[in-house]
């Protein structure tokens, strides 16, 4: 078997694996990133509403709100720099009961407390004026002018090509197999038609759906302190036509999501979802016709004019969870030296939604894990 080096090698090539070796190599190290898949950001990161998070469903004290926040700055400002299509468009998150608007004011006040910009409550009239087609059943609604969209791939790509031009490479169709401890640091061992050694000093597990089973593959790595993920399920339907809206529409939130909601893409085409589904392996995206009747009822809560039959099976993700049903919901985990003892080593747990949000922050938040400063 052949043996190279590295200083580093990011396990996983999806908007995460890729912020942290753009960050690692920008900083003068030399990276490699191992993909088991032919493609980069091919699984959770090619699968999701591509929404831009503003950061406020989050608990104050929270990773997940201090990397959404930073993270949703610093992605605006290398969107623009590097020309990367998104688009600021807003969000309404609307009561949709008098039950619900007690849960509109509660995300108020921790948006506000979190730090986000330009948060108002308005009244249903107020709603409906922004928004024209929302239905009259509308109670109240929160107005987030800092949540946005963007071509999640075009900037993957641009992720890639920053860390290729800062010397970096990525490794596609080559599965990472093992990692065993030496005096300095990781041999790590690839799989698939490229199986080869690699000598590296620091070694950071950022596989999304497979971060339990590549930490479980890290010799030395105490078992406890790999969590058992759970995975949740959340499929897409599409609607034709063109959006009557101008920004995302989100009811208010349920158990193990954000709920059923309205995004669109750059060129405007309407999706509508996730909705929650909990399966116990990370596998099948297949989403069935039959859940129609159900995405149509759920989206006309908000927005009367969807036609009855016209909604259509988009796509499914699945989300990396360290909470299940019924549990309060998990921060994001960062494990680094600190926390498991061994020096050089990261893993990254649960990097679920706003991760495509916090994907600069939470490699800032890596790189400092390594005092790669």
């Amino acid at each position: 078997m052949e043996t190279y080096g590295a200083d580093a090698v990011v396990v996983g090539a999806g908007v995460i694996g890729l912020a942290i070796a753009r960050a690692l190599a920008r900083r003068g190290r030399d990276v490699v990133v191992l993909e088991a898949q032919p493609r980069i950001g091919s699984v959770t990161s090619a699968r999701n509403s591509e929404v831009i998070h503003a950061g406020i469903y989050y608990p104050e004290t929270s990773l997940k709100v201090r990397t959404c926040v930073a993270g949703r700055r610093a992605l605006y400002a290398f969107l623009e720099t590097r020309g990367i299509p998104h688009r600021k468009c807003g969000k309404l998150i609307v009561a949709l009961s008098d039950g619900e608007v007690p849960a509109i004011e509660a995300l108020h006040a921790r948006g506000t407390a979190n730090g986000v910009e330009g948060l108002e409550r308005v009244s249903a009239a107020s709603a409906r004026t922004l928004e024209p087609a929302l239905s009259p059943g509308v109670r109240a609604a929160l107005v987030s002018p800092e949540t946005g969209i963007l071509d999640s791939h075009a900037f993957m790509a641009a992720l890639q090509g920053e860390l290729e031009d800062a010397g970096g490479r990525v490794a596609l169709s080559t599965p990472f197999e093992r990692a065993e401890k030496t005096p300095d640091g990781f041999d790590v061992f690839t799989g698939g038609l490229s199986a080869v050694r690699l000598r590296c000093r620091t070694l950071v597990n950022a596989a999304g759906l497979g971060s339990e089973a590549i930490a479980r593959s890290i010799e030395g790595l105490d078992p406890a302190h790999i969590p058992v993920l759970r995975y949740a399920r959340g499929r897409y339907f599409t609607a034709p036509g063109r959006c009557p809206f101008q920004r995302l529409i989100y009811p208010a939130p349920v158990e193990g999501g954000l709920g059923t909601h309205l995004t669109f893409d750059l060129g405007g085409a309407m999706r509508f979802g996730p909705d929650v589904e909990w399966i116990d392996a990370p596998d099948g995206y297949a989403v069935d016709p039959a859940l129609a009747p159900d995405f149509e009822a759920a989206a006309r809560r908000f927005w009367p004019g969807a036609r009855p039959g016209s909604f259509q099976p988009g796509y499914a993700g699945i989300r990396p969870k360290l909470s299940g049903p019924g549990e309060p919901a998990a921060d994001f985990r960062i494990d680094g030296p600190d926390s498991h003892g061994i020096a050089g080593l990261v893993c990254l747990h649960g990097i679920e939604s706003p991760g495509l949000t916090a994907s600069l922050a939470l490699a800032d938040v890596v790189a400092s894990c390594l005092g790669v400063e």
